[in-house]
This record gives C-alpha cells, sequence and structure tokens, in this order.
C-alpha cells in the first residue's frame, strides 16, 4: 500500500521512504502554539518518545508523541474535491452531476448496469458501459445496495425491496474509532477560547488572510501521542489528541468562554462492531446507524487506561504549570464506572465509520480483493466501507489510498482485457 500512500501525496517537507512529494494532495505541518509545545514536553518528561514525523513509524514503536499534520496547502485544505475532482472536470470524458439523490443500482441479473437517481423531482437514470463504482462511504454504500437488492434476504424482505443478491455482511462489521475527552482550565498561557471573540478573533482573521497560518488554521488536534494501555497489545493502543482549546460539554463545536485545553483519546483497533441498515424502502429515509460503541469488553478498558494516561501526562511539570482544575470529566470521577459512565454520555465519533462492505473471502464479506462485489458482475466498492478493520489512526490517507490503488486495479483490469 505505500506506493499508492506517496502516489497520492505533495508533502511539504523532505522527500523520503515514505513521503511523496509529487502527488496531487498537499500535505503540510502546522503552526505549533506554545501550550501545546508544554504537552510534548510533558509527554517527554514521562517517558514518550519524540517523533519528528509521526506518520513515519517502525512496525513496532515505542510510545511516543509529535505533532500532527494536514492536507492543507496554502490557506485551503487539500480536500480530495479540489485536489483530483477539480482539475478532472477538464477532461471531455466526465460530467459531474450535483444536487441528486441516488436511488438504486440498475441490474440485470448479476450484472450492474446502471444508476437511477433524482435531481428537481425528475427521476434519471446513467447507463455503465463497463462497471459502476460505488464510492458512497461507510454509511452510503451499505445503504444503496441494501436499496438496490443486496444484502441480507431477511432483512431486505422487513424493507419491502426484492432480493437481487444474497450477501450477509451488507451493511453489518461497522467500526468507528470513539473518542473521550479529558479538559483542564488554563492559565498563564493563550489558547483557542479567548482567541475566539472580539478583537482577539479579528486579529487571528487578518494573520489568516496576510499570512495563512493561526487558529483560523487548527485542525481538532494538534499534537497526538500514540500509547499502550492494555497489558495484551504489542504496540501503542490508543492515540491521545491534544488540541489547544475546550469545548462545551467536550463535543467539539461551540468553545467554552474560559481558557482551556483538551486531550481525547480513543482506541486504535477497536474490537466493538455495529451496523448501517435501510429502516425502509425510500432512497430519502435516512438509515439506522449503530456502531455500538463500547460493547467489547476490551474498549471499555482501553478508555479506562486512556483516561487515566491523560490525566498522568496533565501533571508532568511541563504542563501542570499552566493548568487548574480538571472541568470534564471532574476530579471526582475516579471508579471504573464513574469513567465509563462519563464515557457513555459525553463520548463522540471520530467520524472514522469503516467496514461495512469489508473486504475479504469469508461469508460475511462484501468485496474480494480487487473490490468488486462478491456474487456479482461489473460492480465494485472503493470507500472506506471496504476496510476489513478501521486504521490505527484517522482515515482520511487510507481511504484516499485505497482509492488510488482501486484505480489502479480498474485500469490494469481494462489492459488485460484489450490484450485478451
Amino acid at each position: 500500500m505505500l506506493p499508492y500512500f506517496k502516489k497520492a501525496e505533495r508533502w511539504e517537507g523532505e522527500g523520503s521512504e515514505v513521503r511523496g512529494k509529487d502527488g496531487p494532495l498537499f500535505t503540510s505541518k502546522m503552526d505549533r502554539p506554545p501550550i501545546c509545545e508544554a504537552a510534548i514536553e510533558a509527554g517527554k518528561q514521562i517517558g514518550l518518545e519524540y517523533r519528528e514525523d509521526v506518520n513515519d513509524l517502525t512496525r513496532l514503536h515505542n510510545d511516543c508523541i509529535g505533532w500532527c499534520q494536514q492536507t492543507r496547502g496554502g490557506r485551503t485544505r487539500a480536500s480530495t474535491a479540489r485536489t483530483y475532482l477539480r482539475p478532472a472536470l477538464k477532461r471531455g470524458n466526465l460530467q459531474l452531476v450535483t444536487k441528486a439523490l441516488v436511488h438504486r443500482i440498475v441490474f440485470q441479473g448479476k450484472r450492474a448496469v446502471g444508476v437511477e437517481f433524482s435531481r428537481g423531482g425528475r427521476l434519471e437514470r446513467a447507463d455503465a458501459g463497463r462497471e459502476v463504482i460505488l464510492s458512497a462511504g461507510a454509511v452510503g454504500s451499505p445503504h444503496l445496495l441494501q436499496l438496490s437488492g443486496v444484502g441480507d434476504p431477511e432483512h431486505l424482505g422487513k424493507i419491502g425491496v426484492p432480493v437481487v443478491h444474497e450477501l450477509m455482511g451488507v451493511g453489518k462489521n461497522m467500526q468507528d474509532h470513539y473518542v473521550v475527552r479529558v479538559t483542564r482550565r488554563v492559565h498563564g498561557a493563550r489558547t483557542a477560547n479567548e482567541k475566539s471573540r472580539g478583537l482577539p478573533l479579528a486579529g487571528e482573521v487578518l494573520r489568516y488572510l496576510f499570512t495563512g497560518k493561526g487558529m483560523l488554521t487548527y485542525s481538532a488536534s494538534l499534537v497526538a501521542a500514540s500509547v499502550k494501555v492494555l497489558e495484551e497489545s504489542a504496540t501503542p493502543d490508543i492515540q491521545c489528541s491534544f488540541a489547544p482549546g475546550s469545548f462545551v460539554n467536550g463535543t467539539v463545536g461551540q468553545l467554552e468562554r474560559e481558557p482551556g485545553l483538551t486531550a481525547g483519546m480513543w482506541q486504535m483497533r477497536p474490537q466493538s462492531r455495529g451496523y448501517v441498515m435501510a429502516k425502509t424502502n425510500k432512497p430519502g429515509d435516512a438509515p439506522a446507524i449503530n456502531p455500538r460503541y463500547l460493547s467489547d469488553e476490551t474498549d471499555r478498558r482501553a478508555v479506562l487506561g486512556g483516561v487515566r494516561y491523560i490525566r498522568k501526562l496533565f501533571q508532568a511539570p511541563a504542563l501542570a504549570q499552566f493548568l487548574g482544575i480538571e472541568s470534564l470529566p471532574g476530579e471526582t470521577v475516579q471508579s471504573d464506572a464513574e469513567i465509563l459512565d462519563y464515557a457513555r454520555q459525553y463520548g463522540n465519533t471520530v467520524y472514522h465509520a469503516t467496514c461495512t462492505c469489508m473486504m475479504g473471502q469469508s461469508p460475511i464479506c462484501v468485496v474480494d480483493d480487487q473490490l468488486r462485489v462478491h456474487g456479482m458482475e461489473g460492480l465494485r466498492v472503493i470507500d472506506a466501507s471496504v476496510m476489513p478493520a478501521v486504521s490505527s489512526t484517522n482515515t482520511n490517507a487510507p481511504t484516499i489510498m485505497i482509492a488510488e490503488k482501486g484505480a489502479a486495479m480498474i485500469k490494469a483490469g481494462m489492459r488485460e482485457k484489450l490484450a485478451a
């Protein structure tokens, strides 16, 4: 997979065995505010190895900490729409249809021959010359397969969809990372909270406009630590992400008024698996989405270890000098039961939904190693839903890698047909 990660990337730093320099996707370092520098120093004080490049790790690496990176070029996020789709719109063989809702995949027998969609109140159809490629994500892709008659026959019968092809795993095995945050008040150092209002905010806007730097370029986290908290793990099993601010009720969105620092932990390789299931046969009705967070006992133990590890890091001298009371979950939350109760009430998705059309050969798998839907012709799924297990950290780069490799598979398959 490494060649496809490198193929996608245009890294602003020096090239290396693991970094690409010539791809379309801008990746860059980010600003380093002092409170986050203190978090890195605190990590080093309790034994974490500092890594300048957290995306260049050995296979069996030690617990470590370092600066996060961004898919950003200049002042703008380097989304796939910006870096891949927009340049491709110049091609004569590409038509982009927007403000449309796909209703179903159209089949002739077991072969996908097009898609049916609506826009402006009118039903339309796009026919496929060779293949239909489904890239609707870990929620959208299984939902569309189910609406098209591909899935568990019992489920399809309940929602009134005729069975085109039995495939038991469609929509099952959903995985996601679940973040639980710890927040401390801050004194003696500036945070994003006080910069987000009034004249300080105006200053940040001007800084962004003139330099392309500052608070308006921050990601959800600026520093990440990879740490082992489960005795049975061979490598780090949780990620702790640090943000130079704090949020109302610990949920990313509205910043608090008082200065604060937040660290959130998630288990890198969760065991809990859930589902995405259509509730009706109507394309406009949202499916049922249940990741079943913390349903596995291992995941619950990881949360306990992760919250306690963050508290330990916050007590290191480099950070302790700036920190006041713990506002979330609060000093009174100490026992296993109290921490888990807090985690269930205030934890959130990291938006890493995956695995609902998982790749493999078992009866529960949906696609093969060429991303072709089992038992069907002319149909592939190319998105995060094909992961057999969620990647250990963020899913943006791995999903783009899947797309790059999927594109290479399609081209290779066509070359084989032409040569035959």
